[in-house]
């Protein structure tokens, strides 16, 4: 019988398939800068030949797809159909979706709260239809202020009892002082507002290229998450290692991500920084990140780290364990 899987760490506006999103798009009549719908595919699709940096994939992100999802059809649909594709192409039974409501009202001209309730009636019918456990993250912003990012958390606490799980901070750590202890404190009061509001946390760090561990260490102390979005970095740094295990806090890996943008130089590298974790007892959880964006699925996901010898089935088996130990949504 087929693995039951579960995907921690998942991006709206990267999972939505191109014909949906092109449907969206000529139905909330957005001009696109192409014609033809194969075209708007290649547009929107981050292959490692084409995307250089995180920047670049984040580009496709911003530009395009959150844009076309930004209306409460376009979300509701759009958090529907990732549900129902990724159980039905990967038997997912279990996935934690993240976006963050504020770049799908257009600048403040929708009501944000007409953004969120349909995108929970978009889970809704999906659980509904299914049968399958979800639960909504909302992204804080690094590039928004604190004023913004204070307003997603006060709703992700109001709509705890409706879904939404946890909150995650996103964006990435263009230059050295971002992950300095002093920067991550600006956050530290928001996390602590979440963790009071009965909601999870979770952070983007260790993931740009280029980038030293400093931002992992930062994150894990200042804002105390319960988990962290990539931290690739920290397999360089035995003492980041031995704070993750100090503090049980899970790492979500997203292979294809980091493969396509450049995070990582290539197999063999991700290879290695794999079963440093594993042989460290760093728990990890296998992820997508991105689905449509990124050509990959959960399936593939475990294809890809069994096929090239970076897991066994075994461990494979063993992520999903500690995937639904470290998931957000009540058991």
């Amino acid at each position: 019988m087929a693995r039951e899987l579960i995907d921690l760490h998942i991006h709206v506006g990267g999972a939505v398939a191109p014909h949906i999103l092109w449907s969206l798009a000529h139905q909330q009549g957005f001009k696109l800068p192409v014609k033809s719908y194969f075209d708007f595919v290649e547009l929107i699709t981050a292959r490692p030949d084409k995307v250089g940096s995180l920047e670049d994939y984040l580009k496709i992100l911003h530009t395009w797809t959150e844009k076309i999802q930004s209306s409460p059809m376009a979300i509701e649909r759009s958090v529907y159909e990732i549900i129902g594709k990724e159980y039905r192409g990967s038997r997912v039974t279990q996935i934690e979706l993240r976006f963050n409501p504020m770049k799908r009202n257009l600048n403040s001209e929708l009501d944000l709260d007409h953004i969120i309730h349909a995108a929970l009636r978009g889970m809704d019918r999906a659980v509904l239809e299914y049968g399958v456990k979800v639960g909504l993250i909302f992204c804080l912003a690094r590039e928004f202020d604190h004023r913004l990012n204070s307003i997603l958390v006060e709703k992700a606490i109001r709509y705890r009892s409706r879904g939404v799980v946890g909150i995650d901070l996103a964006g990435t750590e263009k230059n050295a002082l971002e992950l300095q202890p002093e920067v991550v404190s600006r956050y530290v009061d928001l996390f602590d507002r979440a963790r009071q509001g009965g909601l999870k946390c979770t952070v983007h760090t260790g993931e740009t290229a280029g980038t030293g561990v400093e931002g992992v260490v930062a994150v894990v102390e200042k804002l105390r998450p319960h988990r962290i979005g990539h931290g690739i970095r920290a397999a360089r740094d035995e003492a980041a290692m031995k704070l993750l295990r100090e503090r049980d806090v899970v790492l979500e890996l997203c292979p294809t991500s980091n493969l396509h943008t450049h995070a990582v130089e290539g197999i063999q590298e991700l290879r290695e920084i794999i079963r440093i974790f594993w042989d460290r007892g760093v728990k990890f959880t296998l992820n997508t990140d991105g689905p449509y964006l990124l050509e990959t699925d959960m399936r593939r996901e475990v294809e890809l780290v069994e096929q090239n010898g970076i897991l066994t089935p075994e461990q494979v088996d063993q992520t999903l364990a500690w995937a639904r130990q470290a998931s957000f949504i009540p058991s």
